[in-house]
């Protein structure tokens, strides 16, 4: 029984980790899709400024979180978002309302994929 205890702990401390990093992941990717819904609204009401501003939070908000999200996620889902955001940020600057809001609304989505990617379920595990 002994021989068992030991791997039995290390299993036990690996769906331990992998259930919280499920669970922080969901909680950062919908902290950054609700700033971004607010950016989405300010843009929509024509304050180019603030929406800029605001975006430019969230980013450094997301920047904060690379070396967590480099070590946890797939690097080119955590690429693709970084370039979305340097996007986003191109058309907030230009003031070109379609662009941005097509824009963020891929950024959101790519950040629901991210958390889902690390959801532990039968299909991320299949």
């Amino acid at each position: 029984m002994k021989a068992y205890a030991l791997p039995a702990a290390i299993l036990a401390g690996i769906l331990s980790f992998a259930l919280w990093n499920g669970a922080n992941m969901t909680d950062l990717t919908v902290r950054w899709r609700d700033q971004l819904q607010q950016v989405d609204a300010l843009a929509q009401s024509g304050d180019w400024t603030g929406a800029l501003a605001a975006l430019a939070d969230s980013y450094e908000d997301w920047s904060k979180s690379q070396t967590y999200l480099h070590i946890v996620a797939e690097h080119d889902a955590v690429d693709d978002a970084e370039a979305m955001y340097r996007r986003a940020t191109a058309f907030a600057s230009t003031r070109e309302l379609t662009e941005f809001r097509a824009e963020l609304s891929d950024l959101r989505d790519q950040l629901r994929l991210l958390a889902e990617t690390e959801r532990l379920d039968i299909k991320n595990v299949l």
